[in-house]
């Protein structure tokens, strides 16, 4: 079971002094919080991406770059990277390459955004949106897995012996999770594939996603990847935590009441009918507790810990108490809880041992260029194509 936090960098006003943090300063202190969060032990830091204001989470690739270079043993990730409104052969390129700065130490959450204005920005139309995601991704999985690449689709110009570079780090590409709010197509897309199914799991109220989580257990367990209960599922969350109940909610209420989503909505009720975390280390565990009773087992379990307005140092608190005093004690009982055989989430190490064994990991070289284009596109001296997917339609 992997534990950790994600957060898309949003800013907002500090409810006690009016002023709100720069974007200089926003983005420090998240370096600053995954260097805490690698430090004290925990396995995952999700760094989202958004383009307008009041985030300044533009960057994932940059962001998780610099991070591989400043800490030492924590997964990176992203919550989300936009597969719609972003080129797959970028994507495909960007993480390939970070993921060789972080020598494996990164994985993927995608997703195709909700924030309308984005998508002219970047020459798309969000009515398109659900086949955007379907297509870019079935573009990019080839990419990070075919060494030549032909391709023709609607939403971009075609490839036509096309080699994105660089090529994943031993042969194997980031793992993929598919994150989607409302949308079955990309649940069905993430079976397909056996690839991992994250979903949010904030702002909505408990349980909300239970259907499409379901959904996606089944259509796993169609497409042959095993069992239902071995889908490779993730959660978010988020949380407050002080030692005593009463402090949690007197300390973050004025960071919960004030951020402007929330503004007119009361602290409890909300932690009542959410996934909102709130209270002592035990309250924490307890609720957490009860999203393995509702979702079945999972494999991933991140909180938001510095959202909007909360400052560095009091997100810096949350996170060693998150560390400390409640993923270890979760860690113990999902595990006894767990079925036998159902499977932890894959890393690059697990991926590297599935496909080779005690074999030796690729590692790619390019062919030298000697000006002979006759024998066709063969770009590495090692080539090693898999072989192609065609994603079905939905609900095939």
């Amino acid at each position: 079971m992997q534990f950790g936090i994600f957060g898309v960098g949003d800013i907002a006003p500090d409810p006690h002094t009016g002023q709100t943090r720069s974007e200089a300063q926003r983005i420090a202190d998240t370096v600053s919080v995954a260097k805490a969060a690698d430090e004290l032990g925990l396995d995952v830091f999700a760094f989202g991406e958004h383009h307008n204001p009041p985030f300044v989470a533009s960057s994932p690739p940059a962001m998780l770059a610099y991070l591989a270079a400043e800490t030492k043993r924590i997964v990176l990730s992203t919550s989300i990277a936009l597969i719609t409104t972003n080129d797959p052969v970028r994507i495909a390129e960007d993480y390939a390459f970070v993921q060789h700065l972080a020598q494996g130490r990164l994985d993927l959450m995608l997703g195709r955004g909700n924030t309308a204005p984005v998508y002219p920005w970047f020459g798309k139309n969000i009515r398109d949106g659900v086949e955007l995601a379907l297509e870019h991704y079935n573009l990019l999985h080839r990419l990070w897995r075919e060494d030549v690449v032909d391709w023709e689709g609607r939403h971009r110009t075609p490839l036509q012996g096309f080699t994105a570079t660089p090529r994943p780090l031993d042969g194997v590409p980031p793992f993929v999770w598919h994150g989607a709010i409302r949308t079955p197509e990309i649940a069905e897309q993430a079976a397909f594939y056996g690839n991992g199914y994250f979903a949010n799991h904030i702002l909505a109220p408990n349980f909300h996603f239970k259907p499409l989580v379901d959904f996606y257990r089944q259509r796993f367990e169609h497409y042959g990847h095993g069992r239902a209960q071995d889908a490779i599922v993730g959660l978010g969350g988020q949380a407050f935590i002080a030692r005593r109940s009463q402090d949690a909610y007197d300390r973050f209420r004025p960071y919960f009441e004030h951020y402007p989503m929330f503004r007119g909505t009361k602290l409890e009720d909300f932690a009542e009918s959410t996934p909102l975390s709130v209270g002592s280390p035990q309250e924490i565990i307890d609720k957490t507790l009860t999203f393995q009773e509702g979702f079945g087992d999972y494999q991933r379990q991140l909180w938001a810990m510095d959202t909007g307005s909360i400052p560095v140092d009091v997100a810096l608190e949350q996170i060693e108490l998150l560390a400390t005093e409640v993923v270890p004690v979760l860690r113990r009982e999902l595990e006894a809880r767990r079925a036998p055989g159902v499977p932890d989430a894959p890393t690059h190490a697990s991926l590297v041992a599935a496909r080779y064994g005690d074999g030796e990991p690729r590692q790619a070289r390019p062919r030298p260029n000697t000006g002979d284009n006759t024998a066709g596109p063969l770009p590495y001296l090692d080539s090693d194509p898999a072989s192609p997917a065609t994603m079905p339609r939905f609900g095939a």
